[in-house]
């Protein structure tokens, strides 16, 4: 074996095909996961590799910290809380709380581990970035609810009102979260690498793009428009879009975030760095429509009556070349991941129960308006 692996959330999406890639790759691996909704619903999913080890744990009690990370080599810290959900204070004590736990408990042990990977998002970049033809480079807040209620989507200059270009998110960008997991992420990566570089435990954060693929949990708040297009589709319901569907996001398959893992943790050229992990291709929310459209065999004929949520950015692109230094790229195309996450959830009619229902919620909490 090449050492023992601590995934830390490694029973959900992200973390189970993370598992499976480093059991494959000859680790063994142990797996801290409480099992909690929305995610989950108290029990191993029928998925969960056999060959790891399973603590039933919470990352933010000590003791269940502990535990886990006793004789162990390497950790990815996935375990988090995200969505947008209305009880704050739950994304800092999950996301960031238990990465300082991590570090207080290998320094206060002297644990000999010898990396750890703590996983981000996209959304510590907030709006991001744009490009106005005569002001140059800007960063941007959220539209606000006014300008989203006359329907008008595009980014503007705050100086002379014309629309913006999106640019690709660097990571030496100015970071501007705006919401609570975007900022708790942020807390976090900056907590690991500074902790990191002080106790010299090499550490890596990776930011997520919108990931897809087989095992994305259907029970979550919020879990994309991929989720909302595939159920509606094999329900034989026409696809709801938001906005206009002209946003542009960076889908990326899980084998692709998989192999950007496994590269991050055996390349040393990664201590120390955060890394995008996304496709690098530009897509539409329409994009992904159509092609969900076709996979479920309905005619495309989405309903776009001016849906909107609140505090979302218009455009995400992600600049990969970082990653791509390190000899990593992505393999997978869009097509490839709507048909992988439509043939998995026809599996599971309940899909479309919890979809109403984190629909209806949304509009409740008016975090989706029109």
């Amino acid at each position: 074996m090449k050492g023992l692996v601590l995934v830390t959330g490694g029973a959900g999406f992200i973390g189970s095909h993370l598992v499976d890639g480093l059991i494959g790759a000859g680790y063994a691996v142990r797996v801290l996961d409480n099992l909690a909704p929305p995610t989950h619903n108290g029990k191993l999913p029928e998925w969960f590799n056999k060959k790891s080890e399973f603590i039933k744990g919470d990352v933010r009690e000590r003791k269940d910290l502990e535990k886990s990370l006793a004789g162990v080599d390497y950790v990815f810290h996935l375990a988090a809380y995200m969505d947008y959900r209305l009880d704050f204070s739950t994304y800092f004590a999950t996301n960031t709380a238990s990465t300082a736990m991590i570090y207080e408990i290998i320094v206060e042990k002297r644990l000999p581990i010898q990396k750890i990977i703590i996983t981000s998002s996209q959304s510590v970049y907030g709006e991001g970035k744009y490009n106005c033809s005569k002001h140059k480079t800007l960063y941007l807040q959220h539209r606000s609810e006014k300008q989203l209620r006359k329907k008008d989507w595009e980014m503007r200059c705050p100086i002379d009102g014309s629309i913006v270009r999106p640019l690709p998110e660097k990571e030496d960008d100015t970071l501007n979260p705006q919401i609570p997991y975007g900022i708790s992420k942020l807390a976090s990566e900056r907590t690991a690498l500074v902790l990191g570089k002080i106790y010299q435990i090499p550490t890596v954060a990776v930011r997520y793009s919108i990931v897809h693929g087989p095992r994305q949990s259907f029970r979550h708040f919020y879990s994309g428009a991929l989720r909302a297009f595939a159920v509606q589709g094999l329900s034989g319901q026409p696809l709801s879009i938001h906005e206009d569907g002209k946003q542009i996001r960076d889908f990326v398959n899980i084998k692709d975030v998989t192999s950007a893992h496994l590269k991050v943790l055996t390349d040393s050229r990664a201590d120390y760095e955060a890394f995008n992990i996304g496709s690098g291709k530009v897509t539409t929310v329409l994009d992904v429509a159509r092609l969900v459209a076709k996979e479920a065999n309905i005619p495309f004929k989405p309903v776009i009556v001016g849906e909107y949520r609140l505090n979302t950015p218009r455009h995400q692109i992600m600049d990969i070349s970082k990653l791509k230094q390190l000899g990593w790229s992505s393999k997978y195309e869009l097509k490839d991941n709507v048909k992988e996450y439509v043939s998995w959830i026809k599996q599971y009619p309940e899909a479309k129960k919890y979809w109403q229902a984190s629909e209806k919620l949304l509009k409740k909490q008016k975090i989706v308006k029109i």
